[in-house]
């Protein structure tokens, strides 16, 4: 172990010494332990500290660290069957996020996740920012219901098309606006119109949120409007999702002609739209098409974006736009919910979005985006070219590809996982019955181009194989 190993693995090695101890038995000294495992005294004491809190270990000052007694296991599993009655039918199925069950083998290719691996992300950017939002006096202050006033101008100033801070309310992340966005909207039992396919989170927080998904096809130009029109006049829908720039899974974007069109079916049905701009930063180098709700005169469109995407993970920071008696509806909303978005995280994000380096970051990461999407088509084309890419997105995340006829996406995704892929199953993305067979395959979370070259490969190995087993 060398010197930069961190306290966690220290402590790691050393439950499976106490594993083999008995209670009471005597660690071996801090010097020894330094020289056992070549770590500082900071990492030994760190990793002492764990244990203890964990309660595998006591300290006794000027003795030394000691096993702690076992904890007695109950006799008797609690019998917690009754809550099946009391909990009735308000199950919330989150197969359709996770995907396959338990953590993927070592060594695997990561063409399933939704986030930016850490070399895309601006680490030092975030860790400078975070560290200036800490030093201001109020940052530990109860924020604004509807967020910080500077946060939320620098959100109205990126949506543009005449959208003030008055009209932002700050969410945490694009998956809490989408929820409440949901809640607050439509009422239990309600349909709401979806593009077919889209993104799982979608279809999971409608369905949790009591509604019916109802799909309605896209073609090569996104949502078709006849369809539309079609769907909100048989089911009455009062809420249509969309996606109208680079769509996940499909990296579809809607057609300038469709843009009025969407807008005028849904207002003709007294419907509000959803706009999911989630890759607003994340185009591949070309123009980045407006929002939707730059059309929109009459408050139809409830207009959402998030800084999750183009960051990091955990920075759980976006912005929902309204306008009219909805704004006022989703304010009430937020309050129920959570009072407010951690003020930290907002100062965090008002930094970093208010820094010369956010810019610079975001054509780095286009320029990045597209060379990845790139390989990993050329290498899909050439290693399986028997599968069908259905575009080379201009934005976005992701590879939408079509399998042949009589493939099954699962058992493709499950094969594939086996021999260190991991990619997104199709079946995940259709409210209801498939059309055809899919997968999504992501470009954005693998290490660099010579994995995504890596991942293909793997992948016409596991399609060979599921085909040899039919």
């Amino acid at each position: 172990m060398s010197d930069s190993s961190s306290s966690a693995e220290l402590a790691t090695r050393m439950r499976a010494m106490i594993d083999r101890l008995s209670p009471g038995d005597r660690l071996p000294s801090s010097r020894e332990l330094i020289r056992r495992y070549q770590v500082g005294p900071a990492t030994v004491s760190q990793a002492i500290a764990t244990l203890a809190a964990e309660g595998l270990v006591v300290t006794r000052p000027g003795s030394g660290t000691y096993v702690a007694a076992r904890a007695q296991r109950r006799a008797e599993v609690a019998d917690t069957a009754w809550q099946t009655v009391t909990l009735a039918d308000r199950t919330v199925d989150i197969r359709i996020l996770t995907g396959a069950v338990g953590a993927p083998p070592a060594g695997t290719i990561m063409l399933d996740g939704g986030y930016l691996h850490r070399s895309l992300q601006p680490t030092q950017i975030l860790t400078a920012a975070l560290a200036r939002a800490a030093r201001r006096p109020d940052a530990w202050d109860r924020a604004p219901a509807s967020g910080l006033a500077a946060l939320r101008s620098v959100f109205a100033a990126m949506v543009g098309g005449g959208v003030s801070a008055d009209d932002i309310l700050v969410t945490a992340g694009g998956q809490s606006a989408l929820s409440m966005a949901f809640r607050a909207i439509a009422a239990p039992g309600d349909p709401i119109l979806m593009e077919s396919p889209t993104y799982p989170g979608a279809i999971a927080a409608a369905r949790a949120a009591g509604l019916r998904p109802v799909p309605v096809p896209m073609d090569a130009d996104g949502l078709q409007p006849d369809l539309l029109a079609d769907a909100f006049a048989m089911t009455r829908a009062r809420l249509l999702y969309c996606q109208p720039a680079y769509h996940n899974p499909t990296g579809t974007v809607l057609a300038p002609q469709r843009r009025r069109q969407i807008i005028d079916a849904a207002r003709a049905a007294g419907a509000f739209v959803i706009e999911d701009d989630f890759a607003r930063h994340l185009g591949h180098g070309t123009p980045v098409p407006p929002p939707l709700l730059a059309d929109d005169r009459d408050g139809t469109v409830v207009y959402l974006t998030s800084l999750t995407k183009p960051a990091a993970p955990s920075l759980r920071i976006g912005a929902l736009v309204a306008r009219g008696p909805v704004m006022e509806r989703l304010r009430a909303t937020r309050l129920v919910d959570d009072f407010f978005v951690t003020r930290p995280l907002q100062e965090t994000a008002l930094e970093l979005l208010s820094s010369p380096t956010w810019e610079r970051h975001v054509r780095s990461l286009a320029a990045a985006l597209r060379e990845r999407c790139g390989a990993l088509a050329a290498a899909v084309t050439h290693e399986l070219p028997h599968w069908t890419l259905t575009r080379i997105p201009t934005g976005g995340l992701h590879l939408w590809v079509r399998l042949p006829y009589g493939t099954d996406d699962t058992v493709i995704a499950d094969t594939a996982r086996q021999h260190g892929v991991a990619v997104s199953a199709g079946n995940r993305y259709f409210a209801t019955e498939l059309p055809a067979a899919y997968l999504r395959l992501g470009f954005a979370a693998t290490a660099d181009r010579t994995e995504l070259i890596e991942a293909a490969r793997r992948l016409a190995s596991a399609h060979e194989h599921a085909a040899g087993t039919r």
